[in-house]
């Protein structure tokens, strides 16, 4: 797998289960392109990835949605970086070799 870098911006969405999840939805062109790059790095559709959000860092896995990828933001990482729903945010990732 290359070290590849992958700059987007899509919107904040939440998803309300027993508590609320919020992601932020990858544009289906970067998430097709990330699948592409991750080939054989998934574990179970997802893939490893740090993200930096303003300056806002963490590690995460991708979430495969609806032919798209989600990125999911920690309760934490949107206090750090100011995230609100419903709002639209860049972000940068790098794919993370997973250790096999």
């Amino acid at each position: 797998m290359a070290d590849m870098e992958f700059t987007f911006s899509g919107p904040v969405v939440e998803w309300r289960g027993p508590a609320p999840y919020f992601f932020l939805a990858v544009p289906v062109e970067d998430s097709d392109d990330i699948k592409e790059a991750a080939r054989g790095q998934e574990y179970w559709g997802q893939v490893a990835v740090e993200v930096r959000i303003g300056d806002t860092d963490f590690t995460t896995a991708l979430f495969p949605k609806d032919g798209r990828y989600l990125v999911p933001l920690k309760a934490a990482v949107r206090r750090s970086a100011g995230i609100e729903p419903d709002t639209d945010l860049t972000a940068s990732l790098r794919l993370v070799a997973r250790l096999v």
